[in-house]
C-alpha cells in the first residue's frame, strides 16, 4: 500500500497542483496571459497625401506635419519615401504603422539586392505585395491604420496605385487620400480633364495648389511639404517647401447657422 502511494506520488511530482498550472517541460510555469495588443485608436497620424501622374513619369506630395491628436505636434516628419530607383511611396494615416512598414520595406529591398540576379521589384510588384500585406492584417483584426499611395515608372511606362488599411486597392491618373480625397481630387481630375499630358512643372504646380487649398481647409494640414518624382532617370525626393498663403479674406467669412447647427458649433468648423 505504502509503495503504491510511494508511485503515486513520483508520476504526478512536476504534476499541476490545486489552483496551480501544469509546468511543461522546457516551457514556462507561469501562464502569460494579458489584453490583445491592437491598434485601436491610431495617435500620431498625418493628413492628405496627393499623387498625379505627368508625361514621363509621376509626382507625389505629402505635408510634414505628425497630429498627436488635435495637436500640431512633429512638424517635420517625412511621409515619402524611396523605394527603390523605379519606385516611391507615401503614406497618410497612424505614423508608427507607416515607419514599421518603411522598415519592412527597406529589409525586403535589401533582400532583393543581396540576391544579385539583376532584377528588382517593379511599381506593380511592390503594389500587389503591399495589398496582400494590409488585408492579411485587416483579417486578423489588427491593420495597418494607413493610406498608401504607391508611384512607379517602369518600362516606359507611369504607374499611380492606392492601398488602404483594409485592403481596398485601385490605380488611377490622380489619387487624393484623407480630406484630399474630397477637397483636392476634384482640382486634379479637373486639370486631368483638361490637359490629360501634364508636364513635369504643370504636375508640380497643381499638386501645390491642392495642398494650398487642404492648409486652409484641413485642420490637420501644415504649410510645408514634399514633393518626390519618379521618371525614367529614377527617383528625386525635393527638399521641403511651403507655399504663399494669403488669409487676408479671412474675417469676410460669415458663418451662417441653421436649425440643426447652432452658432457655437458652426463656428469651430469653419
Amino acid at each position: 500500500m505504502a509503495a503504491g502511494f510511494c508511485v503515486q506520488d513520483e508520476f504526478w511530482g512536476n504534476g499541476p497542483r490545486p489552483g496551480g498550472f501544469y509546468s511543461t517541460p522546457g516551457g514556462q510555469t507561469a501562464p502569460q496571459y494579458g489584453p490583445a495588443k491592437h491598434t485601436l485608436h491610431p495617435m500620431t497620424t498625418g493628413t492628405s497625401v496627393l499623387g498625379v501622374k505627368f508625361d514621363g513619369g509621376v509626382v507625389l506630395a505629402a505635408d510634414m506635419l505628425g497630429s498627436y491628436g488635435s495637436l500640431a505636434r512633429y512638424r517635420n516628419i517625412s511621409r515619402v519615401m524611396k523605394v527603390n530607383n523605379t519606385t516611391v511611396l507615401a503614406g497618410a494615416g497612424d505614423y508608427a504603422d507607416y515607419q514599421f512598414l518603411k522598415e519592412v520595406l527597406d529589409q525586403k529591398i535589401i533582400d532583393d539586392e543581396l540576391l544579385g540576379d539583376g532584377h528588382s521589384f517593379s511599381p506593380k510588384a511592390i503594389f500587389s505585395w503591399l495589398t496582400r500585406v494590409m488585408y492579411n492584417r485587416r483579417t486578423r483584426f489588427n491593420p495597418l491604420w494607413n493610406q498608401m499611395v504607391i508611384g512607379g515608372f517602369h518600362k516606359g511606362e507611369a504607374f499611380l496605385g492606392y492601398v488602404d488599411k483594409i485592403g481596398v486597392a485601385y490605380e488611377a491618373p490622380s489619387i487624393a487620400t484623407g480630406l484630399g480625397a474630397y477637397m483636392a481630387q476634384p482640382l486634379l481630375r479637373d486639370a486631368i480633364e483638361k490637359k490629360p499630358n501634364l508636364t513635369h512643372a504643370e504636375a508640380l504646380a497643381l499638386l501645390e495648389r491642392c495642398l494650398k487649398v487642404l492648409f486652409y481647409r484641413d485642420a490637420r494640414s501644415f504649410n510645408k511639404f514634399e514633393f518626390v518624382t519618379v521618371t525614367e532617370a529614377g527617383v528625386e525626393i525635393q527638399k521641403p517647401k511651403s507655399a504663399d498663403a494669403d488669409w487676408s479674406i479671412a474675417h469676410l467669412i460669415k458663418v451662417v447657422p441653421s436649425a440643426h447647427v447652432p452658432l457655437a458649433m458652426a463656428a469651430n468648423h469653419v
